[in-house]
């Protein structure tokens, strides 16, 4: 980030960026991605469009960067061992929030093929740091002797999570939930990695 960005991004206080990034995924709820306007946040959040695009740049940074702000980073969690890490990861959301975000990302998950701009942002702001946080996770366990350094289950782990996560509407009719999802890891993801 440029020192201009910086300086741009420090007129909005922390308590307004989070309230400006509640209203962005609130609407996002309500009418989806194609159907979100710059204008409705400016609206909803009493801000300037000016603002919104100084600050931001346009709807898929504003869009991206609200789901990264709500949600906890791979880098936060060390336990000392994998399992412990993994379950940790399961429960950085309540159940009732990763409800919430499981239709929000199934919904965006269509946006994303169709706007060039919001997949570059997702991955930028998203995929890529999930996967860096993983990646040193994993390499911590490896590190610990948790897990053979040639396992070839360990290129496969992030597909694994993202999968139970994604196909538990799918396949069940239900929605992750913390219980799900530590079940699945001890069943699946920890013998995988363990072979």
């Amino acid at each position: 980030m440029t020192a201009e960005q910086q300086a741009r991004r420090s007129r909005i206080t922390p308590e307004r960026e989070a309230e400006l990034y509640k209203a962005v995924l609130d609407l996002l709820r309500e009418v989806g991605y194609d159907a979100l306007t710059m204008d409705a946040v400016a609206t909803r959040t009493r801000a300037s469009k000016a603002t919104l695009y100084r600050q931001w740049g346009g709807k898929a940074e504003l869009v991206v960067k609200a789901l990264r702000q709500q949600k906890p980073h791979f880098d936060e969690i060390d336990t000392g061992t994998l399992r412990g890490d993994l379950h940790a990861m399961a429960l950085r959301e309540d159940d009732c929030h990763m409800e919430q975000n499981s239709a929000l990302m199934r919904g965006l998950m269509v946006a994303v093929h169709a706007n060039p701009d919001l997949l570059e942002a997702f991955r930028e702001w998203i995929v890529e740091p999930e996967l860096s946080g993983l990646d040193r996770m994993l390499r911590r366990a490896v590190d610990r002797g948790e897990i053979r350094p040639d396992n070839p289950a360990l290129a496969y782990v992030i597909h694994m999570l993202i999968g139970a996560f994604a196909t538990r509407t799918l396949i069940d009719e239900l929605p992750p939930t913390q219980a799900y999802l530590a079940s699945y890891i001890d069943a699946v993801v920890l013998p995988a990695l363990s072979a």
